[in-house]
């Protein structure tokens, strides 16, 4: 009887504690944990421009960016590919919030370089947050010689942007993003050419397949009150391909953009899609995880 008694008394213990932790995972449903979105973009740009994804802490990415001519230069340039332009960059996450990159380009000889801050996430659960919030800021200077007069220093063929990167993955096969953008420049070429440049972005990316996305972005700048700016320039409007390869993300795009960082491509882009201005380009991004 006693040994009834005490089997009873174990097994009514072992379910008692049983049905506690039953209890405890239901509390623990997807409405009291957060879920971040991930992979909104499969790359750190949509085609040209930034995107709201970072570097997670620890990881630097090589990349290698190139633009050919442009196609309407005809079969003696064999349709711009004589002709090359290119970008590399280094870009490391710091932490899994803000990530830095330095690079240097062909145009202009430019040296640039940036942060990128992670401010909000997209999530749902206990957060729920509806879309994702980044802040972009980044510095180029002009090392081409020009005939400057000798009290123009150095600093003043410096060019600075700001950028608010805005996006929301609304399912496993679109994403769009909003890139409102400010940019100055400390030197302009006449007098009638605005120091300040202000512009509205706009990029998407729509996976095909499991690997192969076809992405878009268009930036609109806003014409300044008084327009005598001594360059005929055009919006940027680019379309290109994401393909993962497991490795890395090979990136091939159209565009008649010839610049790769927002300072060239925003505000100096001087082909037209209509008279056929469009040049063939490509990124390559190779990951190494740091630590």
């Amino acid at each position: 009887m006693m040994r009834i008694l005490l089997f009873l008394n174990v097994l009514f213990l072992f379910g008692t504690l049983k049905a506690q932790d039953i209890d405890q995972l239901l509390n623990q449903s997807p409405d009291s944990a957060i879920n971040y979105t991930t992979a909104t973009f499969k790359s750190t740009r949509i085609v040209t421009g930034h995107s709201i994804e970072r570097m997670p802490g620890g990881q630097l990415d090589v990349r290698i960016s190139h633009r050919f001519g442009q196609v309407n230069l005809g079969s003696y340039e064999l349709w711009g590919l004589d002709q090359a332009n290119a970008h590399l960059s280094l870009e490391y996450g710091i932490t899994n919030w803000v990530m830095a990159g330095l690079g240097r380009g062909t145009y202009q000889k430019t040296y640039d370089g940036f942060l990128k801050f992670s401010i909000l996430r997209q999530s749902t659960g206990r957060r729920n947050m509806p879309i994702s919030l980044s802040y972009l800021t980044t510095a180029a200077i002009n090392s081409s010689k020009l005939q400057l007069p000798g009290n123009v220093n150095f600093w003043m063929r410096a060019t600075y942007v700001h950028q608010l990167l805005i996006a929301r993955k609304f399912n496993e096969r679109f994403s769009f993003e909003i890139n409102p953008t400010f940019i100055h420049m400390n030197m302009v070429q006449t007098e009638l050419d605005p120091n300040d440049i202000i512009a509205i972005g706009a990029g998407g990316r729509f996976k095909l397949t499991k690997r192969i996305s076809l992405n878009g972005e268009y930036y609109y700048v806003i014409p300044p009150k008084n327009d005598f700016r001594s360059t005929k320039t055009y919006n940027s409007l680019s379309f290109g391909f994401d393909i993962e390869t497991g490795g890395h993300v090979f990136q091939i795009h159209f565009t008649n953009s010839l610049a790769m960082i927002e300072k060239g491509f925003i505000s100096e882009t001087t082909g037209n899609w209509k008279h056929g201005d469009i040049h063939i380009g490509f990124n390559i991004s190779r990951v190494f995880t740091l630590k």
